[in-house]
């Protein structure tokens, strides 16, 4: 099995980058890719507990907006983690983290909701990445909610009246910054409709000019129709066709494994990349 989109503890998975490559042992993957938000910082811990066959790929999902507000997630896979143009776009969209959350905080205490940035630090793991999954897990503690799906369905949803957008780059900025740092560009979930508003087929067109190499199709979030939808998209484009978990350990019920990546889909996207680094024990 090939993974290619999971979270740790360094973003707003329950996981330590440990007991992910743990369970993915236990699990039989064969290839699990690290993708924490915004963040290279579980790497050094996923490597070091790296054993056995499993091949480990490093990577990063990018939080991104278009010109015109719509939110898209990219996944980096296999740069250079040295490379400082990346490192320096992942530490500003984690800083803009920052001011929309005191923001989206704000919202809901003028409606009477107990919460607040304390409350959130508080169940945060240390040096994670800041995200409304850690406000869904204060919601949680405080009794407001009664667990992070619900806080998702209810309150925190793209089209929420809570919801702030944060700075970040565009699809096309992430992209060009990925594959200048020699890695591969995956776009993540980009047709689950319920989380809000949603690119369309022609907005591709400005992705794959910018260096795009492939589509996540195969996600829970995607009803068959827009599985069958993306498939297309990435035929017609001669994209890489991914499928994969978006494991988040307790914090969502995507399970390991659950989606995954075929063997000659995967050969085909690592060779896109600019230098092997996949890491093996």
């Amino acid at each position: 099995m090939i993974d290619l989109h999971t979270h740790t503890t360094c973003s707003d998975g329950t996981d330590t980058p440990r007991e992910l490559v743990n369970k993915a042992l236990s699990q039989g993957l064969n290839v699990l890719a690290i993708t924490d938000h915004d963040t290279t910082s579980g790497w050094n811990e996923a490597r070091q507990a790296l054993r056995g066959d499993l091949e480990l790929v490093l990577g990063a999902e990018i939080s991104c907006l278009t010109d015109d507000g719509i939110s898209v997630h990219m996944l980096g896979l296999l740069f250079d983690e040295a490379d400082v143009e990346m490192q320096v776009l992942l530490e500003e969209t984690r800083d803009g983290r920052i001011p929309r959350m005191r923001k989206m905080i704000e919202l809901m205490r003028a409606e009477g909701i107990n919460i607040s940035l304390d409350d959130v630090e508080a169940v945060k793991p240390i040096g994670a990445t800041l995200g409304r999954p850690h406000l869904a897990d204060a919601l949680v503690r405080n009794g407001v909610i009664a667990s992070r799906d619900e806080a998702f369905q209810e309150l925190l949803h793209n089209e929420s009246r809570f919801y702030v957008t944060h700075a970040a780059p565009t699809p096309v900025e992430a992209i060009r910054a990925i594959r200048s740092a020699g890695g591969v560009a995956v776009i993540a979930h980009a047709f689950a409709s319920h989380r809000g508003k949603i690119l369309v087929s022609d907005d591709f067109q400005e992705l794959c000019k910018a260096g795009l190499n492939g589509i996540e199709v195969d996600h829970r979030d995607h009803s068959p129709a827009e599985r069958e939808m993306l498939r297309a998209i990435a035929i017609e484009k001669n994209l890489v066709i991914t499928g994969s978990s978006d494991y988040h350990g307790t914090g969502k019920m995507n399970s390991l494994g659950e989606n995954w990546t075929s063997l000659e889909q995967w050969h085909r996207l690592e060779s896109e990349s600019n230098q092997r680094r996949v890491v093996k024990a």
